[in-house]
């Protein structure tokens, strides 16, 4: 079994927060408003919904995903939530989110430099 690439990992995360119909658009929606870290969860945990997944074929790992704990998991065979570890995990599901789509934090202020 091959290893994961970043280029891997990244459009499995993709695939598992866009799995809902529309979502592309209110990621940009999210990117032009900015959301504070409690916003991007909860838009996260709509995203990934209760569980869901893919199949992997030639090009793409297979991924399964649970709003739950912001979970995804990623593997070149079909993941197993109950054995393996996930990918992305609360903290890192929301920093790649805003790596991935942008999406600035109101609440992150510029302290005055003078």
């Amino acid at each position: 079994m091959k290893d994961l690439t970043k280029y891997d990992k990244k459009n499995a995360f993709i695939a598992a927060v866009t799995s809902f119909q529309n979502a592309d658009i209110r990621w940009q929606e999210r990117n032009r408003s900015g959301l504070t870290d409690n916003q991007l969860e909860e838009a996260l945990r709509y995203e990934l919904g209760i569980a869901g997944g893919c199949t992997a074929n030639n090009n793409r790992p297979a991924v399964s995903y649970q709003g739950s704990g912001l979970k995804i998991w990623v593997s070149w065979d079909y993941p197993n939530p109950c054995i393996d570890a996930p990918i992305f995990e609360r903290n890192s599901t929301m920093k790649m989110a805003r790596a991935v789509y942008k999406i600035s934090n109101p609440d992150d202020t510029q302290l005055s430099l003078f």
